[in-house]
């Protein structure tokens, strides 16, 4: 979204004299009327130079000017830059039981991070590296999913799902690729479940009335296998 050299404009708003002067910018107004806020920027490495450039005030000194000269005070601010730079490496050195030193995984990110971002910005950041969530914690997601699934169906419909540790460990297996990472649970149950279960419910309304509860498990190919009983 901020890939390109204009798009500093959208942040602080324009100078006098240029479209949109006196609309404010987008980042600055948000903070200006909410400075004690959290402010994200996703996948900062695509940003324009000239986008980055901006934070080199506000991360020395507090503070940035949009373009009307107002000075915005960004000292209660706090923000995050998230970044997929060395996230190969870090899958590389994290794919043992053992979690190596931080110190280790910094030793082999930075290199990469001060290729990419000049060393008078990358000094003002607190470099923090995320490991790949574990098979554990993925599991624990998994079923909480799962769970509010089952929540949801017994408010809604009145129907009980029950699902097998099988059928957690599958959509495990499936979120473990760096690309997707747990996202791929929330496209699993809304993109393959959900829509498979939706039409079987109004089947089985039409033939034998309301099923009372499912169970989800799995076919011998690993796909998902649904079978509703009616009270």
């Amino acid at each position: 979204e901020f890939q390109e050299k204009h798009t500093v404009s959208r942040l602080i708003g324009s100078p006098p004299g240029y479209v949109g002067y006196g609309e404010g910018g987008m980042l600055t107004e948000a903070v200006r009327h909410k400075p004690y806020s959290v402010v994200l920027l996703d996948e900062v490495e695509k940003a324009h130079p000239d986008v980055l450039n901006l934070f080199y005030q506000v991360f020395d000194k507090g503070m940035l000017s949009d373009g009307e000269g107002r000075i915005i005070d960004f000292k209660n601010t706090v923000i995050f830059l998230t970044s997929n730079l060395a996230t190969d490496v870090i899958t590389e050195m994290t794919q043992g039981d053992e979690v190596p030193p931080v110190e280790a995984v910094m030793g082999a990110v930075r290199p990469m991070l001060s290729q990419h971002f000049k060393p008078a910005l990358l000094a003002r950041m607190t470099v923090i590296p995320f490991f790949m969530l574990r098979a554990d914690a993925m599991k624990g997601i998994v079923e909480l999913k799962l769970d509010k699934l089952a929540a949801r169906m017994m408010q809604n419909n009145k129907m009980k799902l029950v699902y097998t540790p099988a059928v957690v460990d599958q959509i495990t297996e499936r979120c473990t690729e760096v690309e997707t990472g747990a996202r791929n649970i929330d496209y699993i149950l809304t993109g393959n479940i959900m829509p498979r279960m939706s039409q079987e419910i109004l089947s089985h309304m039409t033939e034998e009335g309301m099923p009372s509860a499912v169970n989800l498990n799995l076919n011998d190919d690993g796909s998902f296998k649904m079978e509703f009983s009616v009270a």
